[in-house]
């Protein structure tokens, strides 16, 4: 009887008058215990079945040992955790977000799409926006900016690539960060580094600073491209996200559309500006490049109303903001459909398993740049396992197949769209040197030019006691001609040349007539007074006029091809889409063969636009599909940035051909159209498939 049950042992002593009182027979005395006591135990199992087992211990602060097994269970994964394989850890993981994907489209079903996402479309949309018209600016520009800063061919050439390079690099950094850092934090970034950096260079006079605010301007909105799609998609239901992000793709349009009426109304107007002294130049074409900074300062002050992606936060097991979220967007459909009592019925949402490691640093530790320091590069760190990620085996062949898309998709379009323009100016330059006049063996002496000679060659002529008084010269060239006691006076001169003359005791003050002017030429006796400062933009070019007017007409274009690859995105396929838009323009590229004037390049080029674009919204819709939500942007980014690549080669290659033939660029192009479209055909169709 020394080893007794506890529960009888519980049973067996009890407290009677300051004693215990131990019965003989074991058993339970109930009568002789006092009427108080009799009062408290009914107190205590007041409120319990008959036929519910209570533990005697519970009311005495035991624990139940069923209830410490329970405990001891739910730990046991906590502490198996640091002793399991990652890629144990990992395959939990993966089917964590298996559930996941398919309860976030039943929760995306159940908020309904209305009002939140019609906001949000429109708030992206400018982002988007601000990316089309990123790629106009500098082409624009270009022909004032060339005077304003003394640009020489190859300094053109290379502030037409860098902004294609920031946005390549702002493409891989800011997309991965996106998978880090949050959808709206990391749009938040590139918007402002753009916004910032693109008003700057509205006001930096040397070719080196603008160069430099470009290209960071350019990094910056290299990252919205990637986040845009990643982020709308994740509030968008399986049923509406091919129509709608192919919606969201018509604000590039627009922004092109923006891009090309701003330069055609305000460029042209030089005198819309300011000077201070003879070193600060503010002219139209600096105001062209604040206005086209509006849609990327619109959309960054509209985001700051917009929540977060609750995908991203249950990826990173914020479970109470994500529903918080969800319940917002529900909340506001409903408020805006008339049934604001519709109550949103989720309680739960699946999480996956978190298996990063994160390093937590104290604020005691190191200085602050060493804790700045290792958390930016614990972040790259992370950020570069998911460009790994991408190439593993999973996903490496889709990855390595939308690449080769992208790219020979970049490398034509991109091409063709710089050399649509420049093949432009080449026929207008052919008609333009077809009306030149020649002049031969022309005397003139005592004679005052006080007007603009334009287009005219002058050769074996003689000019003596002539003055050239407040005149232009637009492209005009003398030849192996004589200038004796003539005098120059505030002239200004645009592709104008002296070759082979012979210059004796002639003035020439206040002009911009410089040395380099002067081609084999013999100088006597003659003296250069007060040469202008600067470079001056002298005529408006008539041709830009229709550079502006191709670029408007080109993004007008797409209009059709937008519309009809929205509508019928869903019902086709992406696969079928991008296959079909990219051999049709292919076939469009080998009319062009018969481009032989302005007009019928202008027409080609609308063609061409309008058919590929429905290739670029399926890419943009597929490469959201295929990746998961932790290397969504990242993946995107990736691709982005190597269409920007293809974009840098596609500029360098196809306007080498200029004026040389038409043969290289046409073949060229309508070669990797066919090869890309035909590789995407063997792509995974996505349409059916929800957001991993």
């Amino acid at each position: 009887d020394g080893y007794r049950n506890t529960n009888q042992v519980s049973d067996d002593y009890r407290y009677q008058d300051g004693s215990y009182d131990t019965p003989n027979d074991g058993y339970y005395r109930g009568g002789d215990e006092p009427a108080q006591e009799e009062d408290a135990q009914s107190d205590v199992t007041e409120g319990h079945d008959e036929d519910d087992e209570v533990y005697e211990g519970e009311y005495q602060g035991i624990p139940h040992p069923d209830d410490i097994k329970e405990k001891q269970k739910k730990r046991a994964p906590a502490m198996d955790d640091e002793y399991r394989d990652r890629a144990d850890l990992m395959a939990e993981r993966m089917e964590d977000e298996e559930q996941l994907a398919h309860q976030y489209e039943n929760i995306i079903e159940e908020c309904g799409h209305g009002r939140f996402q019609w906001t949000l479309f429109f708030v992206l949309g400018l982002a988007l926006m601000a990316d089309g018209v990123e790629v106009f600016v500098v082409g624009f520009v270009l022909p004032s900016a060339e005077k304003d800063m003394c640009l020489s061919s190859s300094n053109k050439g290379m502030l037409g690539l860098i902004v294609y390079l920031g946005m390549m690099v702002g493409a891989v950094l800011l997309g991965g960060l996106a998978d880090k850092l949050g959808r709206k934090q990391c749009l938040i970034i590139s918007l402002a580094i753009n916004a910032a950096f693109a008003f700057l260079s509205s006001f930096v006079q040397g070719y080196g600073f603008f160069l430099f605010c470009r290209l960071i301007s350019g990094l910056g909105i290299g990252g919205t491209l990637p986040i845009v799609f990643a982020y709308f998609s994740e509030f968008l239901s399986r049923e509406k996200r091919g129509e709608h992000l192919s919606w969201l793709c018509m604000f590039w349009m627009i922004g092109g559309i923006y891009a090309s009426a701003m330069a055609w109304s305000i460029i042209p107007h030089y005198g819309w500006g300011f000077s201070m002294g003879t070193k600060y130049h503010f002219h139209s074409w600096r105001v062209f490049v604040l206005v086209c900074a509006l849609p990327c300062i619109a959309s960054l002050v509209a985001l700051k109303f917009m929540p977060e992606s609750p995908r991203f936060l249950l990826e990173i097991g914020k479970h109470d903001e994500a529903w918080m979220i969800l319940k917002q967007v529900h909340d506001t459909n409903m408020r805006a459909k008339g049934e604001p009592e519709r109550v949103f019925t989720v309680s739960y949402i699946k999480t996956p398993k978190q298996v990063d490691e994160f390093i937590e640093i104290q604020s005691s530790t190191g200085t602050w740049y060493q804790r700045w320091l290792v958390r930016i590069t614990t972040t790259l760190k992370q950020v570069w396992d998911n460009v790994l990620y991408c190439l593993t085996a999973q996903y490496r062949m889709n990855t390595l197949m939308l690449a080769v898309v992208w790219f020979t998709m970049a490398l034509s379009y991109y091409g063709l769209i710089v050399w649509f323009p420049d093949m432009i100016r080449y026929f207008q330059d052919e008609a333009y040197e077809s009306r030149v006049k020649i002049f031969d063996e022309e005397e003139v002496s005592h004679f005052t030019f006080n007007f603009t000679l334009e287009n005219q060659i002058h050769r074996n002529g003689e000019y003596r006691n002539d003055k050239f008084i407040g005149m232009k010269f637009k492209e005009v060239r003398f030849e192996d001609s004589l200038f004796e006691d003539c005098y120059f006076e505030d002239v200004r001169s645009s592709e104008t040349f002296f070759e082979n003359c012979t210059i004796i005791s002639t003035v020439f003050y206040n002009t911009d007539l410089y040395e380099h002017k002067f081609i084999n030429c013999r100088l006597i006796n003659s003296t250069f007074m007060k040469e202008k400062e600067g470079c001056h933009i002298d005529f408006e070019e008539d041709n830009d006029f229709l550079i502006y007017l191709v670029s408007f007409l080109g993004s007008l274009s797409v209009l059709p091809g937008n519309i009809i690859s929205a509508l019928l995105m869903d019902k086709i396929g992406r696969i079928k889409m991008i296959g079909g838009s990219m051999l049709i323009s292919a076939v469009c590229c080998f009319f062009l063969f018969f481009g032989n004037s302005e007009s019928a390049m202008i027409g080609w080029q609308c063609l061409f636009c309008g058919a590929s674009i429905a290739a670029w919204n399926a890419l943009d819709v597929i490469t959201v599909e295929l990746y998961p939500t932790d290397k969504r942007a990242t993946a995107f980014g990736i691709l982005n940035g190597l269409c920007k690549f293809g974009a840098i080669l596609g500029n360098s290659i196809f306007s080498s051909f200029v004026g040389i033939t038409k043969v290289v660029p046409i073949l060229l192009a309508s070669s990797a159209l066919v090869g890309g479209g035909l590789l995407a055909l063997r792509l995974p169709e996505t349409r059916d498939q929800v957001l991993m």
